[in-house]
């Protein structure tokens, strides 16, 4: 079964999903130069996420979904079990954002200049002043009513326990007053984890916890971080 899949991935999967990579980039791009980048940098990569999980049979499930209303901002924090959490995000859960990610992931032909120009955030921790320049990337689209997703875990795990958070994510959600909003990702790191060339079919859940709302009882980014981590792990098998 494994060795049909493989030639149906080398065969089918991988050239319909390079072309619709290249042309959701390339409409992207056009599209955010016309005026159009708030709506179509979600839209346009949300189909294209989409099309990755049902191309290699991966279904995703979301549970929670009645604890965030349209339209609000807020910041989801995530763990990071593999890639496809990526494509789980951003195809399900139904919820406009910009995304908080690396800086290196720029550096991709089309795609990196597609999400710079359709305002997805570019995490810089090379000097004081680019922390800073991302920080104010980030809080450009928070002003503006946006919601962002962020890996507070920083990069993929390697087990697919989650590991130690980060305060950047916390620090903008207490400054903007916004809530935290965790999300547990389960079964990406079975599709297709850090160490893996290719993907596996498989099941991946996404459950959204409960806002968490700075300064409410006293939360601070600390509180934040722990209470935020704590839902996350609450939707996981027990770590050892």
């Amino acid at each position: 079964m494994l060795i049909l899949y493989r030639i149906y991935q080398f065969t089918i999967y991988w050239p319909i999903l390079l072309v619709a990579t290249f042309l959701t980039a390339t409409l992207t791009i056009i599209m955010s130069f016309l005026g159009f980048g708030r709506s179509c940098g979600y839209y346009i990569p949300r189909l294209w996420a989409k099309l990755f999980c049902i191309m290699t049979f991966v279904r995703v499930t979301v549970k929670g979904r009645e604890n965030i209303s349209k339209g609000k901002a807020y910041v989801f924090v995530a763990n990071h079990q593999g890639a496809y959490d990526i494509f789980a995000i951003y195809g399900y859960l139904n919820h406009q954002f910009r995304w908080m990610m690396k800086k290196s992931l720029e550096k991709i032909p089309l795609v990196g200049k597609s999400c710079r120009v359709s305002g997805q955030i570019y995490v810089d921790n090379s000097s004081p002043a680019a922390v800073r320049e991302t920080m104010e990337d980030a809080k450009h689209q928070i002003a503006s009513g946006m919601s962002v997703v962020v890996f507070p875990e920083g990069s993929r795990s390697f087990t697919g326990k989650v590991g130690k958070f980060r305060r950047g994510a916390y620090m903008l959600a207490v400054e903007f007053g916004l809530p935290v909003v965790p999300i547990t990702i389960d079964g990406a790191y079975d599709v297709m984890p850090r160490t893996a060339k290719l993907p596996h079919w498989g099941h991946i859940t996404l459950t959204i916890h409960r806002p968490i709302l700075p300064g409410e009882n006293g939360h601070e980014v600390n509180q934040l971080m722990q209470e935020s981590r704590a839902a996350i792990l609450s939707a996981l098998p027990p770590q050892e």
